[in-house]
């Protein structure tokens, strides 16, 4: 393919914006909740001579259009949104790049349509799966969707400088203003919708341990060791999911691929040429179940 802009028509007549660059494989690459086309820049410019970079917008997140009603934005429809972009580009099976919000995505893609999956990436995934969190993550969706359609410029900030976001300020201060300022510009509809229908209302991925376990595409996990709404959940994944891999940043918060762009694409772009050539594998059985030393 070659680089282009273009929207296609999601199956409600919700429109999607897209932007493909590159040649090569297809990775459809879906972003986080206060992120957008953009929160992969620094991974398209690495790829783009190796794989096909298929990134879009989430409906909620302009140019894609904002659907005014709540019940046109759940973790169901984010899935069939992303189906419906590769149907739209003729596209049978993709390799999967999903950060955060995107990463729930991609692993309920995974478990509904697995032949569409290549490969999963799954970046800072987990917040409000951890038993212990459900309630106390579904009172800060519902605050969160409350304050970006009230005052969307002081809810951006606010969550611009939440804890798992100072270590992108701390390492990067003009790249988290540029984070801060365009979250600032999101939909306050969209937004809040996406909070409190999308995110609040998923299911917790550890009531799925059983589905994800018979998964069987290679799955890559990436978390920031100080992502702390994350780090149970990756380590519960990296043990039920037969052919993952984990891996953890040091000194790192929620947005890894812009904390440390080159550390995160080297570990992306190994593990992408690994599951192309067939050489990310489920785990070895016998080194289960055996005790600490298997003795």
């Amino acid at each position: 393919m070659s680089d282009r802009t273009t929207c296609i028509t999601a199956r409600d007549g919700t429109v999607l914006a897209l932007e493909i660059d590159g040649t090569g494989p297809p990775l459809l690459m879906l972003h986080e909740v206060a992120g957008g086309i953009r929160s992969w820049d620094p991974q398209v410019e690495q790829l783009r001579d190796r794989f096909t970079c298929i990134r879009y917008n989430a409906r909620g997140f302009p140019p894609s259009s904002v659907p005014e009603s709540p019940a046109a934005y759940s973790q169901s429809i984010a899935v069939d949104d992303a189906l419906d972009v590769l149907d739209a580009l003729g596209i049978g099976s993709a390799h999967f790049l999903g950060f955060s919000m995107g990463g729930f995505c991609t692993l309920h893609t995974c478990l509904r349509t697995p032949e569409r999956v290549q490969s999963a990436v799954v970046v800072g995934a987990g917040y409000g799966s951890n038993p212990e969190h459900g309630q106390t993550f579904l009172a800060e969706m519902e605050s969160a969707g409350r304050r970006f359609r009230e005052d969307p410029h002081s809810a951006a900030i606010s969550y611009a400088n939440g804890p798992a976001r100072l270590q992108l300020r701390a390492k990067a201060p003009q790249r988290w203003e540029r984070f801060r300022d365009a979250l600032a510009g999101h939909s306050p509809i969209g937004q809040a919708y996406t909070f409190t229908e999308v995110l609040g209302k998923r299911p917790s991925l550890f009531s799925l341990r059983d589905e994800l376990a018979r998964l069987e595409m290679p799955v890559l996990l990436v978390v920031g060791d100080e992502d702390d709404g994350c780090l149970e959940t990756n380590l519960m994944l990296k043990r039920t999911i037969p052919a993952s891999g984990l891996a953890v940043l040091p000194r790192t918060g929620h947005t890894p691929n812009l904390e440390d762009p080159g550390e995160f694409n080297r570990q992306l772009l190994d593990f992408l040429q690994r599951a192309q050539r067939g050489e990310w594998t489920a785990r070895d059985p016998q080194s289960l179940d055996r005790g600490l030393v298997g003795m």
